[in-house]
């Protein structure tokens, strides 16, 4: 599987009518969204209940017929125990929370087994530090921007410089691009940009897109802001 190394917008269809959601998902590949992001959450790990791998696998076939990936953000408990659910529902990227398991390492080794890039995500009160010895290790370092659990949160002002510290720890791993940095939560036209400058390539963005009135032209412009390639 090719690594991550364009700029990208990522819709996150937690913000997503739910009563159109392959309409709304349509609209946005049709757009030119080449990233599909997926918030599942337990009522453990965080206190809503979302999404499980049926919604990865309904959307499956309409991401594919794009060359589109689809980026699984694993807010839960345990989640060494979805890994393989959500790998045969056609996950591309899955990625867990550093302050849901103590087998880190090992649950990488299983997200890349399975045949998908393996992520790893922080919450706002987690220092960079803590991902020191497994950032060489991933395909993905994702930066909450606000604290997990609902979209629509403002986003948190000190975020970019979280980020700068995290591509700098990327940049220490043996891979030449090290891993890609992607942020989510209160991601819009206000906030992408400082991020981008921060060394983010991968921007998570719900309530942006789909709470406005026209997604697909909420989505180019977001992606026109950040220079994202033309798919």
């Amino acid at each position: 599987m090719s690594a991550l190394t364009e700029i990208r917008i990522a819709p996150s269809i937690l913000a997503a009518d739910f009563a159109r959601l392959g309409e709304q998902v349509d609209e946005v590949l049709a757009a030119g969204a080449r990233v599909i992001h997926v918030d599942v959450m337990d009522g453990q790990f965080v206190p809503p209940i979302t999404m499980g791998p049926n919604v990865v696998a309904a959307m499956r076939e309409r991401a594919s017929a794009v060359g589109a990936a689809i980026d699984v953000h694993l807010m839960i408990d345990a989640p060494e125990r979805q890994i393989a659910d959500f790998a045969a529902a056609g996950a591309d990227n899955i990625t867990f929370h550093l302050e849901a398991t103590v087998h880190a390492h090992r649950l990488v080794q299983a997200i890349r087994e399975q045949g998908c890039r393996a992520g790893v995500a922080i919450n706002p009160g987690t220092s960079p530090d803590a991902l020191a010895e497994l950032a060489g290790d991933v395909d993905l370092i994702l930066c909450m921007t606000v604290n997990p659990g609902w979209g629509g949160q403002r986003f948190i002002d000190g975020s970019p410089a979280k980020v700068a510290a995290l591509r700098e720890l990327a940049a220490m791993g043996a891979s030449s691009t090290g891993p890609t940095i992607e942020v989510d939560g209160g991601i819009d036209s206000e906030t992408v940009g400082g991020c981008l400058e921060s060394g983010a390539t991968l921007f998570v963005a719900g309530s942006a897109i789909f709470g406005a009135a026209d997604p697909a032209g909420a989505y180019r412009a977001l992606a026109e802001a950040v220079g994202e390639p033309s798919p």
